[in-house]
């Protein structure tokens, strides 16, 4: 930016000054354009611009002569003529007027704060340190810390050797870490006044809550280095925590409710069990509780464990009943029971298929392109946290779009919707196959033609991201296609089998995927009928969705949000198809122009 332009802007001088520094010295300095692109968008923001004239108004309010308060001591004042006017109470009725108003609470509160702020006493002071302290007696420090709405920012705990109260843990940004005082280890001696020797954390805590005002701490401080460093890493979170509802939590009040998917600062992980986080973008710098993925992995397993063992022991108690012996109104609610229990524990186990009893069983269409069915390394995986970073986007290398859901559920369509809007610039990679082409079809344009033995050498060399056989011969989607495609700074868009994440998922691509969900089965049916939508589980595409059709591509899409939702960067619910094409507009529009999270290994 030139120098008219920021004069033109009413720039500060300070300010101008750096921006034209930064422009001078962008040649000479060893990083990224992106980063320097950041650093000079931020210096150039009418925020940043916004902050410095209030800065400086503050500046010259100061140091102007007609804003000084007139005296300090206003509250000294108001108490000298009480003692004046005393002698003539009884004498005068505007003396009594007089006397009875400058005692008010209201009016010394008001002069108490026109006192502090003239002599800018913020914060409470803290007592002088004695000097005549027996060398022998242990040191000790007074922290006084005003009690507001927010809590104190620190728990304490019984310490398991000595049996004193002891400092737990101190919440990053919190008042007791913002004092600079308090630290983790500090054993507490006294609490305004009150000895705590023999107390436990709950009678310590009921202190704090029935003291108003300032509370005063007495502490003998920890050994070890305080001021431990903030740490950096944000985390995507991929389950939902209420504080309220966690019943192992040091102190619920202390916590920090998130749901799947928000971003995290954890700023602490120096707790094996209990890191501090902040939500990113929140303005409140206190930190929260949460669970650490350790502790996280573990309530996991126990549940999965719990569910599928509870799940087995019902279904063979009803099912060792005879349904004779059941009375005739209960029988129909144990079978329903027994069989939801059942779909439960099949789901935990990323088995989803049942018994013909329990899920009917449906013809399905032959899907071309389909992985090996290999869902045992899938069901191992405990998602609880992902290191990410953000990713800006880069001219001439987009982020390929992966649409992922059930068959059925329109997918392709929403990708034929997208492609005919730009087909210049939206593009799918061509399909290989082993089978001979037919008339009419070129390679390289329809399908690349190779031999089956050219293609089974390439499948087992882990170069097709997807891949099946339809009437004896191969089809698959090579993973060098889809990088060529983005190389050449075409916007790639894939509708693959959702099993091929584990192979586009990777630094190389860098896919964003969205997940497209069906809306409940009366809205998934409704919709599909009143569009006259053709059922893909039928080859011939002649006929509508049966019902036992919709309630499978219910079921698959729970089976694909339980095995693979962290990995879903967006969830769309397909229930109006032009309602979903426009929200798919605008996913094509964030990845092309804004900053993205994505798993760190990314960019490492």
């Amino acid at each position: 930016m030139t120098t008219a332009v920021m004069a033109s802007r009413n720039w500060d001088p300070s300010l101008s000054g750096l921006l034209a520094s930064l422009e001078e010295s962008r040649g000479n300095v060893c990083t990224s354009d992106e980063e320097f692109n950041f650093l000079s968008n931020m210096l150039h923001s009418k925020e940043l611009h916004a902050l410095f004239k209030v800065h400086n108004k503050i500046l010259e309010k100061e140091r102007n002569e007609r804003y000084r308060p007139v005296l300090a001591s206003s509250m000294q004042i108001v108490l000298e003529i009480m003692d004046a006017i005393i002698p003539y109470l009884g004498e005068s009725d505007d003396c009594k007027e007089l006397f009875f108003h400058l005692q008010k609470p209201h009016l010394q509160g008001l002069l108490c704060s026109h006192d502090a702020v003239a002599q800018k006493d913020y914060y409470p002071r803290l007592p002088e340190i004695p000097q005549d302290v027996d060398e022998d007696e242990e040191t000790v420090k007074i922290v006084q810390l005003v009690k507001s709405n927010e809590p104190l920012g620190a728990t304490i705990k019984t310490d398991e050797e000595t049996g004193k109260i002891v400092i737990a843990r101190v919440m990053h940004g919190g008042a007791a870490d913002r004092s600079g005082l308090i630290h983790v280890g500090d054993e507490v001696v006294e609490v305004n006044g009150i000895c705590v020797e023999g107390k436990t954390p709950n009678d310590v805590l009921k202190i704090l809550q029935s003291s108003e005002g300032t509370i005063t701490f007495k502490l003998i401080p920890a050994d070890g280095k305080y001021g431990l460093r903030e740490s950096r890493v944000r985390v995507r979170a991929h389950f939902d925590y209420q504080a309220a509802n966690d019943v192992h939590i040091p102190c619920k009040e202390a916590g920090l409710d998130f749901v799947r998917g928000d971003i995290l600062h954890i700023v602490s992980k120096e707790d094996k069990y209990w890191w501090q986080a902040r939500k990113e973008g929140d303005k409140n710098l206190r930190a929260g509780l949460i669970p650490s993925r350790l502790l996280q992995e573990r309530r996991i397993l126990l549940e999965r464990a719990n569910s599928e063992n509870k799940g087995e022991k019902i279904i063979t108690s009803c099912l060792k009943t005879p349904d004779s012996c059941l009375p005739e109104k209960v029988a129909p609610v144990i079978e329903e029971v027994t069989e939801r229990v059942q779909m439960c524990t099949l789901l935990n186990r990323g088995e989803i298929g049942g018994s013909p009893r329990c899920i009917p069983k449906i013809k399905t269409k032959k899907i071309i392109y389909d992985t090996a069915e290999n869902d045992d390394f899938d069901r191992e995986e405990i998602p609880t946290y992902e290191e990410v970073v953000k990713l800006y986007p880069r001219p001439g290398m987009l982020r390929p779009l992966v649409l992922i859901g059930p068959p059925g559920i329109g997918r392709n369509e929403l990708k034929r919707r997208l492609m005919i809007t730009n087909p210049d610039k939206f593009k799918t990679p061509t399909p290989y196959t082993s089978r001979p082409p037919r008339t009419g079809e070129m390679h390289g344009k329809d399908y690349f033609f190779v031999s089956r033995e050219k293609m089974e050498e390439e499948i087992s060399d882990g170069k097709f991201i997807e891949f099946g056989e339809y009437k004896g011969n191969l089809y698959g989607t090579s993973a060098e296609t889809v990088k060529t495609l983005i190389s050449e700074g075409s916007f790639c868009v894939l509708t693959p089998h959702y099993q091929a994440l584990k192979m586009l998922r990777t630094s190389d691509v860098k896919p964003y995927v969205v997940f497209i969900k069906p809306p409940e089965f009366d809205a998934l049916k409704e919709t599909r009928n009143a569009a006259f939508a053709r059922s893909t589980f039928d080859e011939s595409n002649s006929r509508g969705f049966t019902d036992e059709e919709f309630n499978e591509i219910i079921r698959s899409s729970r089976r694909i949000e339980f095995l693979y939702g962290h990995w879903f960067d967006e969830t769309i619910v397909n229930a109006d198809l032009p309602t979903a094409f426009e929200q798919l507009l605008q996913v094509v529009y964030k990845i092309e122009n804004e900053p993205l999270w994505v798993p760190a290994t990314w960019v490492q």
